[in-house]
């Protein structure tokens, strides 16, 4: 059995300048700066104007240690190229948070106050995490900057979903500061790994571009009665996590999601689903020119054998309940899949973990599975971090230590690979 070791998320010594803009996120600003000196990064504050209408200066330069940079030519620096002075001195730089205006100026090549001139100054990584009402996410000028500006390299840290401060509810709420900085955290693990050995053996080789890649992810619900439904724990933050990746990798995705917390990631299809029911029939019509299908969703294993059209009244102490058993998703993938599609499945379990996945594995027909433990605090479906155990079908067993979600989606993907590639090069050896 491999192991592999846990990457660090340590941001010793790395220099992050944080760009904060105009929005009401700005008061979570301090937190993010204090999560990343905590983890040994040195921070440079650079603000708007408008940001300081969220926060303050004193609080911005307490927590960072160092001067706040608000104006271009300002009374206590003299020096009207300090622009570049941080430019030069940043190993990457986080836009946290990022209104639709500032994605706006970044897009189109603006640089008037001592933010944007900074970054047009930078020629490294940028990570940005936008925050804004709804209707201003959703607004297609948004969306093609920021699909501009992910093509051109920057690293997007995708809104939550939630409550506005507009007392709206949707998507374009900044993440929290946690997710951030932990992305910030990830970034740099992966790479230290891309210079090492365990890299190749995280990562893979190759890409999937030109691959079409089918994503399940989330819980699904089965309806009681009109307002009550069986579900589970899943907040699909492993299937998003894959989508993210597969993506990044180059694939065509389709996330089939049930209802979760998330924004759906930019650039990808996205279809949303309830119950399994829903969730066999759009899997499977996905699949049908599919490389590879991720089946990161929980579906409910049972569901009731009939709705009530009515809310079921609390009448007495018990309720008797007659449930059936839902259509097993991966098992009508397996009767229907082509010889091309790599199925990887996903199991977890409270006891006999290893028997239990490698049963559903051969069960199931699966090329992969990934097997984890229930009942973990910091593997658990609402946390960020998972470990598992990947079991492949010729048997080879490999136990992962605690990643976060985005480490181990790259860390399948790239198991992923080596199966697509040891097939080709078997199907060549038959031809011969």
């Amino acid at each position: 059995m491999n192991t592999i070791e846990k990457s660090s998320t340590s941001l010793q010594g790395v220099r992050i300048a944080l760009g904060i803009s105009g929005g009401i996120a700005a008061y979570k600003a301090p937190l993010i700066i204090r999560l990343l000196v905590k983890a040994g990064a040195e921070v440079r504050v650079l603000a708007t104007a408008n940001a300081l209408q969220f926060t303050t200066r004193a609080t911005l330069e307490t927590l960072s240690e160092n001067p706040l940079e608000s104006a271009l030519f300002s009374s206590d620096k003299p020096i009207g190229t300090q622009h570049i002075d941080t430019a030069l001195w940043a190993d990457v730089f986080l836009l946290a948070p990022t209104t639709a205006n500032l994605i706006g100026k970044i897009a189109s090549g603006i640089s008037d106050d001592v933010l944007t001139s900074t970054l047009c100054a930078f020629s490294g990584p940028v990570m940005l995490a936008p925050s804004m009402n709804t209707n201003m996410y959703e607004n297609p000028v948004t969306k093609k900057n920021l699909k501009f500006l992910r093509s051109i390299g920057f690293t997007i840290i995708e809104p939550d979903i939630g409550e506005m401060a507009c007392h709206t509810h949707g998507v374009g709420r900044m993440a929290e500061p946690e997710r951030i900085v932990a992305e910030v955290c990830d970034f740099f693990a992966s790479r230290k790994l891309g210079e090492s050995k365990v890299a190749k053996n995280l990562a893979g080789s190759g890409s999937f571009a030109g691959q079409k890649v089918v994503v399940t992810a989330g819980p699904c619900r089965e309806p009681i009665d009109p307002v009550r439904y069986i579900s589970n724990y899943s907040s699909g933050k492993m299937g998003y996590a894959l989508a993210v990746a597969a993506r990044e990798m180059g694939a065509d995705v389709t996330l089939i999601s049930g209802p979760t917390n998330l924004a759906p990631p930019d650039d990808v299809a996205f279809v949303a689903v309830e119950t399994t029911s829903q969730m066999q029939s759009a899997t499977l019509a996905a699949v049908r020119e599919a490389d590879l299908l991720l089946m990161a969703a929980a579906p409910v294993d049972f569901a009731p054998t009939t709705m009530s059209t009515s809310k079921i009244k609390k009448t007495s102490s018990e309720l008797e309940m007659k449930l059936s058993a839902s259509p097993d998703i991966l098992l009508s993938v397996a009767k229907a899949k082509s010889s091309r599609l790599v199925v990887v499945g996903f199991a977890l379990e409270t006891d006999d973990m290893l028997e239990n996945a490698t049963g559903k594995l051969r069960a199931k027909d699966l090329d992969m599975i990934v097997a984890n433990p229930a009942g973990v605090s910091d593997a658990g479906p609402n946390s960020d971090t998972n470990r598992a155990t990947l079991i492949m079908c010729d048997g080879d067993v490999e136990e992962t230590q605690l990643l976060s979600k985005r480490e181990l989606a790259r860390l399948i993907l790239g198991r992923v690979q080596r199966l697509q590639d040891l097939r080709a090069s078997r199907s060549v050896s038959e031809g011969n």
